[in-house]
């Protein structure tokens, strides 16, 4: 897959440097994948939420932390849409948030 914002995952693990461990690990596993649907992304990540079709929800150190990725799976491409404090994604509407 191809990660768009990836520079986005690195500033948030400056940030919150407790995310940068599993945000590397989840970047590494995610654009060496060839996902070709939700159920391919959930096997990755049992943890992970699927939304809906192209919208997964990923529990960052301990579901404290949120990350939002959208799948175009026919083109290989994973958009980050959102990361942030479960308290933030508290805040904000998963399905159609678009922080980047």
């Amino acid at each position: 897959m191809h990660v768009i914002a990836r520079s986005t995952l690195l500033a948030y693990a400056v940030r919150h440097a407790e995310t940068r461990d599993q945000l590397s690990e989840w970047y590494r596993t995610a654009s060496h994948a060839n996902w070709r649907m939700m159920t391919d992304v959930i096997a990755a990540f049992p943890t992970a939420t699927a939304l809906n079709a192209e919208r997964a929800r990923f529990k960052i150190c301990g579901n404290s932390h949120r990350l939002i990725v959208w799948f175009k799976f026919s083109a290989q491409i994973a958009w980050v849409k959102f990361i942030g404090t479960h308290a933030e994604y508290d805040k904000i509407d998963a399905l159609t948030v678009s922080q980047f």
